[in-house]
């Protein structure tokens, strides 16, 4: 599989283009906007793009899911429902943050941990990872090692939690239970900024590498 992440919108959050080689098909996680962008990507990739997969509900993750999913005729995968409050006021997060005409939407297929979600060849495990928002998911590619988590977990950081429903004790808990027992070796894609391992992450991250919470249970 391979990845090719496309920084969007003012947040330069990182949209990831997933293309499954043997096929020539793709899936867009978390087309937060510059459509025109990622189009343009796809179209030089020759990649035919197959789906969209969200993380979770916030703006710049999904803000240019309704009108992309329209434009290419393809369903929207994620996140789970209890994000479905943060999708519905993207026409008045839109006007909020100055971008253009947002619409919302309802997902093709809300998630659960434990799904599957398919593209081409290729598959990803769906895990719940609530904290940061309450529906958020984690898409991890096993045979590739890699873990597309939004805003769960960052190099050296975590995910906010003083969003409406955000909760900081749940998302620790999402990341040591739902995301340590993948593998040290694992590379993750987080919604901003570079990637890096989960074996990085538990040796040096001050919030939730492994002395810290030591030192904190």
């Amino acid at each position: 599989m391979k990845v090719t992440l496309i920084p969007v919108t003012p947040f330069e959050q990182n949209c990831s283009l997933i293309v499954c080689e043997a096929t020539g098909r793709g899936a867009f996680v978390d087309p937060g906007g510059d459509l025109d962008v990622l189009l343009a990507e796809a179209e030089r990739q020759q990649v035919d793009i197959e789906k969209i997969f969200l993380t979770h509900g916030h703006i710049d993750h999904c803000g240019g899911t309704a009108e992309l999913a329209a434009r290419l005729g393809v369903p929207v995968e994620g996140p789970q429902r209890e994000d479905a409050f943060w999708i519905d006021q993207l026409p008045a997060q839109g006007r909020m943050f100055g971008f253009p005409q947002l619409a919302a939407f309802t997902p093709d297929r809300w998630l659960e941990g434990g799904d599957v979600v398919r593209f081409g060849e290729q598959e990803l495990e769906v895990r719940f990872c609530p904290g940061h928002t309450p529906g958020h998911v984690v898409f991890f590619h096993r045979a590739a090692r890699i873990a597309f988590v939004g805003d769960v977990l960052f190099q050296g950081s975590i995910g906010r939690t003083d969003f409406p429903r955000g909760h900081h004790a749940t998302l620790i808990e999402s990341i040591t239970t739902q995301l340590w027992p993948l593998g040290d070796d694992v590379t993750f894609v987080p919604g901003h900024g570079p990637v890096s391992t989960f074996g990085e992450e538990r040796r040096s991250n001050p919030h939730v590498g492994d002395r810290v919470l030591a030192r904190t249970n």
